[in-house]
């Protein structure tokens, strides 16, 4: 047997725990290192950009909002039914990280060629121990270790995606120090998110109406313009660069003459924003249709002690 191909008793375990975790359940602990290990095998044969055939739906944060993310399969259509590519961003900020990202990683683990999840800037060691994954984890498991089997199997997670060789997929955005995907492929990305350089910029970085690279307020990343946009696909032979990582309220949102969309997939964000979400259908023909959805109707969230700092909502 390769690598990747599950016996049929991991399989039916597998099949339970996606079930178990459907219905906002998380799996134990055992079994998430279990899960972890598998993901590791699979994502380490993953490239930096990894390439992606249509049809395919692109989806960007989702932040632990579990119910939204069921809502999104909903309307999207079932894995493995639909392809999909996730943005990064599964963790932080709302009430079910644990179960978010542990359902896709099990998803990714069952069906590894029907999903891709990239790695987003809240995919670190560093981010989630303020915006709550770390809180979380020892909340639902009584100690750390769940968050130190993930946050280490986020490093192997790949930093792009290239769909039909056309639309470029990332978290953040555009760096100065890389003019060619060619530059991407050949990263050690093995590692947590650095504070500078190229692969923090793809996780950071925002498209801007200002010309150029700017200094981007987050403090991480550059701001770039549609110069930079048009230059990079050009070079690149690209026709749209798809990223996520920015509250947009429509849920999608145009930029750099369409050369530049950003994807939201968590709506009334922060359960107080108010916003659309979107996800983005590439059909077979690679012709694009978003799709507009409302949060999941709500029994009420539950109780949660800290409340997380809001820094760019």
């Amino acid at each position: 047997m390769g690598s990747n191909s599950l016996s049929s008793d991991s399989i039916t375990d597998l099949d339970e725990q996606i079930s178990q975790l459907i219905k906002c359940k998380p799996i134990s602990e055992p079994q998430v290192r279990a899960l972890c290990d598998k993901a590791k095998e699979i994502l380490m044969q993953e490239s930096s950009v990894q390439p992606v055939k249509s049809p395919v739906t692109i989806c960007g944060d989702i932040h632990g909002q579990f119910h939204d993310l069921a809502e999104l399969f909903r309307i999207g259509g079932k894995c493995p039914d639909t392809n999909y590519l996730f943005m990064g961003d599964y963790v932080d900020r709302g009430y079910y990280s644990v179960e978010t990202v542990t359902l896709l990683v099990a998803l990714k683990v069952r069906y590894p060629q029907r999903i891709t999840i990239l790695r987003g800037n809240h995919e670190s060691r560093q981010i989630t121990q303020v915006y709550g994954f770390y809180d979380e984890c020892l909340r639902k498991y009584g100690n750390a270790n769940v968050w130190k089997i993930f946050t280490d199997l986020f490093d192997c997670f790949p930093l792009t995606a290239l769909v039909e060789s056309e639309i470029f997929c990332l978290h953040g955005g555009l760096s100065p120090s890389i003019e060619t995907l060619d530059g991407i492929r050949n990263f050690d990305r093995v590692q947590e998110v650095p504070h500078e350089g190229a692969m923090c910029d793809l996780l950071w970085s925002d498209p801007d109406d200002r010309c150029g690279w700017g200094i981007s307020p987050r403090g991480a990343g550059y701001t770039f313009g549609q110069d930079i946009s048009e230059q990079f696909n050009h070079t690149n032979n690209l026709k749209l660069i798809a990223r996520a990582h920015q509250l947009v309220m429509d849920g999608f949102n145009w930029a750099h003459e369409q050369k530049v969309v950003t994807i939201f997939s968590a709506p009334n964000y922060c359960y107080r924003c108010g916003n659309m979400a979107s996800i983005l259908e590439v059909d077979d023909y690679k012709a694009h249709t978003f799709i507009q959805f409302e949060p999941a109707p709500r029994r009420g969230e539950p109780d949660v002690t800290r409340r997380t700092p809001d820094y760019f909502l």
